[in-house]
């Protein structure tokens, strides 16, 4: 770990609210924030469910139930909670279920101008320094651009979810300009850990471990930035106590790329799948599947003097330690059983 100082520990007692707080990403930054001692508050959909994960998470906070797509319901929670630094991790899109362009635009980028003109038209809260919102924005903000991602980038998204990404990304800088707060974007990658929705990469990779099933695969040739997302929560605690200008841009990766079918033989590897049970270019790419170079970090390091130190197999092992704690099996002899009898 490149910083000096715990993450988390700026937060003791600070006021948080957290977006979007059950989600993948979301539980992971909420956890770091309560191990910090945050006066933690937990923004969700639906209480009863995300009560289940913050049990499994063992994360503790103020729940509050709440639509986000209701930007009402949305400025009289920050005036209740009156938080000195909101994460927001909400988002819609991201799941290639959700296809309703209303939605996409009201969470993606309304949600934002609402918690943004809310936190300027409030007192500031005396002793925080950092951030007053941080704001998880998306790699698919870029689109297909050529060359080093760059925050200074001209980008160029070319799905539903990456174009209300960047309108929100876009007017958090509008409003952090005129109205002098202090947020920020941290444009996330390729995020896998324990917590990822089912159908993804490494929960697949999981599964297939689980039963002894072949997987599916497209060639893998598209390379990622893959980011642990224990990593990512750090980061996004690193920079919501930075100091940075208002509606500064900042890419939250590794800065190395690694190709979709390197991460599955590697986690193959560990996971005790066998090589027949990876059937690589069995299903095609995606339409939309997006090709990108490798991700400039410079601004990352510049504010934080720090980077996702988590490896590739590191991370996947850790997912593999947390899920097995988790459901209380093994896989294949390696805590979830790791080790298969034969793949059918």
């Amino acid at each position: 770990m490149n910083g000096q100082r715990r993450p988390g520990e700026e937060y003791r007692n600070v006021p948080v609210l957290v977006l979007g707080a059950a989600g993948f990403i979301g539980r992971w930054v909420a956890r770091s924030l309560e191990q910090g001692g945050a006066d933690l508050n937990l923004a969700v959909r639906n209480r009863p469910s995300a009560e289940a994960v913050f049990d499994a998470y063992d994360i503790r906070g103020a729940v509050w139930e709440a639509d986000l797509a209701n930007l009402q319901t949305v400025r009289e929670l920050l005036r209740t909670v009156k938080p000195a630094v909101t994460f927001n991790l909400a988002g819609y899109g991201v799941d290639r279920s959700e296809s309703d362009e209303q939605a996409a635009d009201r969470i993606n980028r309304e949600l934002v101008g609402a918690v943004c003109r809310e936190i300027a038209g409030a007192a500031d809260r005396k002793g925080w320094h950092g951030q007053q919102v941080v704001h998880a924005g998306s790699a698919l903000e870029y689109g297909a651009l050529d060359g080093n991602l760059d925050e200074n980038a001209d980008p160029q998204p070319s799905t539903l979810y990456g174009r209300t990404k960047l309108a929100g990304t876009k007017l958090l800088e509008e409003i952090a300009k005129a109205r002098q707060i202090r947020a920020l974007t941290a444009r996330l990658f390729t995020v896998y850990g324990p917590g990822e929705h089912g159908g993804r990469l490494l929960p697949s990779l999981l599964e297939a471990a689980r039963t002894c099933r072949p997987l599916e695969l497209t060639a893998g040739v598209q390379r990622r930035d893959f980011t642990y997302v224990e990593d990512v929560a750090e980061g996004l605690l690193r920079l919501g106590a930075a100091s940075a200008r208002p509606g500064e841009v900042v890419n939250l990766a590794t800065g190395r790329l690694t190709s979709v079918g390197a991460f599955a033989r590697t986690a193959a590897t560990i996971l005790g799948i066998p090589r027949e049970g990876l059937k690589f270019s069995a299903i095609p790419l995606r339409p939309e599947e997006m090709e990108h170079s490798p991700v400039t970090v410079e601004r990352l390091k510049r504010l934080t003097g720090w980077t996702p130190p988590t490896s590739l197999a590191e991370g996947i092992r850790q997912t593999l330690a947390f899920v097995s704690r988790a459901v209380g099996e093994s896989v294949n002899g390696n805590s979830l059983n790791l080790r298969p009898r034969s793949f059918v």
